[in-house]
């Protein structure tokens, strides 16, 4: 929006042309959408502790949680506002590629929302049930998907949408052009070709994926929207080297046009979650709840798919992937143990992984400092992809 008022100014006052530079935009995002958060975070909170709309702490979970029941949920939406509000402002809005996180960042938090407010609202304990949530979940997932699996770097809407025709009119047989192979890091040259059925399946399993995985590590204060800010900076770099030519060249990775405008969503992620770790610090005075965590995890998912960094996320965001895989360690063997002896038996102490720390003695503080370290140094060693290669 402003974008394009600076550029209507800049014919008559060359001053206004800076505002073409992404890297400006981007920091001028990131301070937006901290100042929106920060501003409106206290009145967000009030409001929302008027409406009751607090927290069920599960009874059979850490006892130190017990005495956050109450405390304000739902604070998500604020993230959402932050980064809706400074994208809008500061990217270009002709950017296809920004419409697609931006709408399913705003899509996943609808599900989240919906869900938080039957939880708290309506007092339904089981909220959205997870098959519906999961139908939600995968139609974004599968939208978004296929349109990046047909806009290719190059084609406009129509286009992409004559590209799905004629494939499926060719009986599937059309390839994607190898800018969508999978690519591995630390490595020069070696990708694997997806085809189209294979990009539309990892990319929709990175977005879903991710975004259950910060849900599921949104446990303690603080815990998961640091995590998400600090891949979010990184996937921003990232962004902003395979949307610029002589980088992408120099450094070996693909470039796609237009990719670069990323960096502006990136910064708004950035800015709206460091406002709301203000707020959420602990002891926390508000919980970001499912319409935060699912808004942000697809989000990521969705630039890393656009980047091309699927296999980089998964390495920065090792901490969202240790919560998944412990839960889905500690549910399949209570079933099979259950099945096999009758008797339902337990890996961890408690799943997620930050659970059985807690459990263990762990202060629900130090654990989460522990947790935002352990990500700075994968999210760094993430970042020594784009040159050890």
């Amino acid at each position: 929006m402003l974008l394009e008022l600076s550029q209507w100014l800049a014919r008559d006052i060359r001053g206004f042309s800076v505002f073409n530079y992404i890297t400006l935009r981007a920091v001028l995002a990131t301070l937006t959408a901290l100042a929106i958060g920060l501003m409106f975070g206290p009145a967000v909170i009030r409001r929302l502790a008027e409406l009751k709309i607090g927290q069920a702490v599960r009874q059979d979970g850490p006892q130190t949680h017990l005495i956050k029941s109450g405390t304000p949920t739902m604070g998500g939406a604020l993230i959402l506002i932050a980064i809706a509000a400074a994208t809008l402002l500061w990217a270009d809005l002709s950017n296809r590629f920004v419409w697609v996180v931006l709408i399913v960042t705003l899509g996943f938090g609808w599900i989240g929302w919906v869900d938080d407010y039957r939880k708290v609202v309506n007092k339904d304990p089981q909220g959205m049930r997870a098959r519906e949530k999961y139908l939600w979940q995968s139609l974004i997932g599968l939208a978004a998907a296929v349109y990046l699996a047909f806009a290719v770097p190059g084609v406009s809407n129509a286009e992409a949408l004559s590209l799905f025709v004629r494939w499926v009119t060719s009986g599937f047989a059309m390839d994607l052009p190898p800018k969508a192979d999978l690519i591995v890091p630390f490595f020069k040259n070696v990708a694997y070709p997806l085809g189209v059925f294979g990009f539309i399946g990892l990319t929709y399993f990175v977005i879903v994926g991710t975004s259950n995985a910060v849900n599921l590590t949104d446990g303690a204060d603080g815990l998961a929207v640091l995590p998400a800010v600090l891949v979010g900076a990184a996937l921003g770099i990232f962004a902003y080297v395979t949307g610029n030519s002589v980088f992408s060249r120099y450094l070996l990775i693909p470039y796609i046009p237009g990719a670069g405008e990323l960096v502006v969503i990136c910064g708004a992620i950035a800015g709206a979650g460091l406002a709301f770790l203000w707020f959420n610090a602990y002891p926390a005075q508000v919980f970001m709840g499912d319409v935060g965590a699912l808004a942000l995890g697809g989000a990521l998912g969705t630039i890393a798919v656009i980047v091309r960094q699927e296999i980089v996320l998964f390495v920065m965001g090792g901490v969202f992937v240790a919560e998944t895989i412990s839960v889905m360690l500690q549910v399949g063997y209570y079933k099979y143990t259950r099945r096999r002896f009758g008797e339902g038996r337990r890996i961890f102490r408690m799943a997620p992984l930050h659970h059985h720390f807690e459990v263990g003695g762990v202060k629900e503080s130090q654990l989460v400092v522990r947790f935002w370290i352990v990500t700075m140094m994968l999210v760094l060693f993430g970042l020594s992809s784009l040159k050890l290669r």
